[in-house]
Parts: C-alpha cells; structure tokens; sequence
C-alpha cells in the first residue's frame, strides 16, 4: 500500500467504484476512462485518480482502466478475495430479509450460521442458514472464530449482545440496532440507521420545495 493512513472518504468511495466496475463487467464492457467513470458515477476523475493513487498505479494513459484487472486490485483492497466469517444474531424480521436477500459472499463473507432467542426460530434455516440457540454462541465462537457480526436484535438488548460478542473475539460488528454502541477502540462498527437516511430525503425533498414554489 502506498500510503499508511488513508482517508474515511476515499475509503467510503472503494465500494462504490468496486460495485460499478461489477455492473461494467457484467455488461460485458472491457476498459473505461477515469473521465467517463466519473461521469457515470457523478465523481469528478481527478478525485478518482487521486482516491485510487492511494494505492498504486492503475491505468495507463490514452488506454484508461482494464474493467476486469481495476475491479479485482479494489477488491483485494477491499478484502472481497479473503473470505471472512460472518453470523447474524437476531434472527426476526430484519435479520430474516437479510438471510433471505443479501448475499453477502459476494462481499467476501461466508455466511453459515445465525442466532436467536426464540424457539420459535431456533432449529429452522433461511435460505440454507441455519438458525442457532444464543445458548450455543460461546461453543461456536470457540471453534470457527467468526470476524464479524450482523446484529439484529431489539434496541434494548443491543449493547449487552455486542459486549458478549467482543468478548468473544468479533473484530467488527454491522449494527442494525439503531442504537450507538459503546465498545473498545479495536472493534470496528459500521452503523445503518434506516431513520437517518429517511429524514435525510426528506430534508432534501423539503429544501427543494422550499427553493421551487411551483412545488409547494
């Protein structure tokens, strides 16, 4: 990596660029310049050959970006080619669509298990997913040592459940709880607040009203 400490923003981007390049490749399109790239995703290229200077060379003049070659170096960036183990604890309403829905191996995640405390779940399987007593969490984080957590459970009991998985060796937690947790430094948290993102279309869809008259 050319550089040690590189930013949030241009970390946030990678994702981004890695879906884009998947949505090109799938179309069957082999190269594509850094201006024609920015301009599809709304990036100016100078930002994206500034973000991915971070870490090497990419592209070569007059030729632009190998689609295949660019999307697998960001995906090695990105981890995608280290398959990571990931549970789901909470196995209720959002953690079913996410069972059923998301495919997380596509993101470099193998997905084998999730957890919940009710028997009326415990012993069933979603999408080939089998679904676990919590009473087995310490046995299975002993043996197969997953590095990160979905975490799925009511508000109430979401600091108490992430505590016991940082306990138990999780290195990162994707929190659903719409709660902020308080945990140790070491442990990455990536938040999705549903709310957040709602109020913020509606503070975009208000201000647009508020600026056209025509709309009100």
């Amino acid at each position: 990596m050319k550089k040690q400490h590189i930013s949030d923003a241009v970390i946030r981007r990678l994702p981004r660029y890695y879906r884009y390049l998947d949505e090109l490749h799938s179309r069957g399109i082999v190269r594509i310049s850094s201006s024609t790239l920015g301009k599809r995703m709304g990036i100016t290229a100078s930002q994206i050959r500034q973000d991915l200077s971070c870490f090497g060379e990419f592209g070569q003049q007059g030729y632009g970006y190998n689609i295949i070659e660019l999307r697998a170096e960001i995906g090695h960036i990105l981890g995608v080619d280290e398959p990571r183990r990931l549970i789901i604890v909470g196995a209720g309403h959002l953690g079913h669509a996410l069972l059923q829905n998301f495919d997380f191996a596509q993101g470099g995640f193998r997905l084998d298990n999730a957890f919940d405390v009710s028997p009326a779940l415990i012993g069933s399987e979603v999408n080939g997913v089998a679904v676990r007593s919590m009473d087995e969490l310490e046995d299975y984080c002993a043996v197969h040592r997953p590095a990160v957590a979905v975490l799925t459970v009511p508000k109430s009991a979401a600091q108490e459940v992430a505590d016991r998985l940082v306990a138990l060796g999780v290195d990162g937690i994707w929190n659903f709880t719409n709660t902020e947790l308080m945990l140790p430094e070491r442990v990455f948290v990536e938040n999705v607040h549903f709310a957040d993102s709602l109020l913020t279309l509606s503070y975009r869809i208000s201000k647009e009203l508020n600026n056209d008259p025509k709309k009100g």
